[in-house]
């Protein structure tokens, strides 16, 4: 328990506007700007090191004035960048996205081109590490080379993200090597062929996924282990901004699953760290810890 988790993936700047009504296409909408910190792996970083974890982040960093923002925001955290790729001469990754008045995205754009930088070529020297950690999670911004090639060389348990529908088919060589995936029903459409529930979270096992955690957005988690299988609701709490919120629900779910929880413990908490995160402001809960306490 005293070993690092090591998340290799996405840090990006974030830049996020939210209507301050209902949202009207083609024309300006009166609203609000925030830029923060975030990408998927740097994300669920960042909540890992909120539930205390010791953190390990592989990630591709611009020169740029938002990577010198992002290096200094991850090391106050305490995120171990040592073997983090920084590149001065191109610039760092950043997503755009904009939010309805409830804080439900409606649209995002990326621009991370320094994320293909991550070819194993570049993960070679950092094995070592990655196989010293207790666990490794990654998200699907990576290529697939990238991907097929921690599968082949990753001893320690697993997990992923699939991002999106359109990058989740990049996961398919890890599959038969997963400790935990947990994707959307589109993202396990795009990953198995089938767009009922059952039969997604059936073909993931039958994959060799060994825990797969469904998310159905209202109306909350489907997962499966084996033949065994949980169905629970999502929490009623006030949604305020649901960026982050699947980011949260991964960390917490390698979080408790790391100390020892079954499927149903770790659903559970995937399920409140998401909604406990969607009615804050910020990407991640500033006091995720303290809102995860009833699950230690």
């Amino acid at each position: 328990m005293n070993r690092t988790v090591t998340v290799i993936g996405g840090a990006n700047v974030d830049i996020g506007g939210r209507s301050a009504a209902a949202l009207a296409l083609h024309d300006s909408n009166p609203g609000f700007v925030t830029v923060r910190y975030g990408g998927v792996g740097r994300n669920i970083a960042h909540d890992l090191c909120l539930l205390g974890e010791r953190v390990r982040l592989i990630t591709a960093i611009g020169g740029d004035g938002f990577g010198v923002q992002l290096r200094e925001s991850c090391l106050r955290l305490g995120m171990d960048l040592s073997h983090a790729l920084i590149l001065p001469e191109e610039r760092s990754s950043s997503y755009l996205y904009v939010t309805d008045g409830n804080g439900d995205m409606l649209v995002g754009i990326s621009d991370m081109d320094i994320v293909r930088r991550l070819t194993p070529a570049v993960l070679e020297s950092a094995l070592e590490a990655i196989n010293d950690s207790d666990a490794v999670v990654v998200d699907a911004n990576l290529e697939e080379e990238t991907l097929a090639w921690i599968a082949a060389h990753c001893r320690v348990p697993l997990y992923a993200d699939p991002v999106s529908a359109a990058k989740a088919k990049r996961l398919l060589p890890l599959l038969g090597r997963l400790r935990g995936l947990k994707p959307n029903l589109l993202e396990a459409a795009a990953l198995t062929g089938e767009t009922e529930p059952e039969a997604a979270l059936d073909k993931l096992i039958a994959c060799g996924v060994e825990r797969v955690f469904l998310s159905l957005g209202s109306c909350g988690i489907r997962a499966a282990e084996g033949e065994e299988r949980v169905a629970l609701p999502c929490e009623p709490l006030p949604v305020v901004n649901t960026n982050g919120a699947g980011d949260a629900a991964l960390a917490a779910l390698v979080w408790a699953d790391r100390r020892g929880r079954d499927l149903t413990a770790c659903t559970r908490a995937a399920l409140h760290a998401g909604a406990v995160t969607s009615a804050c402001e910020e990407t991640n809960h500033p006091e995720l810890a303290k809102q995860m306490e009833s699950f230690l």
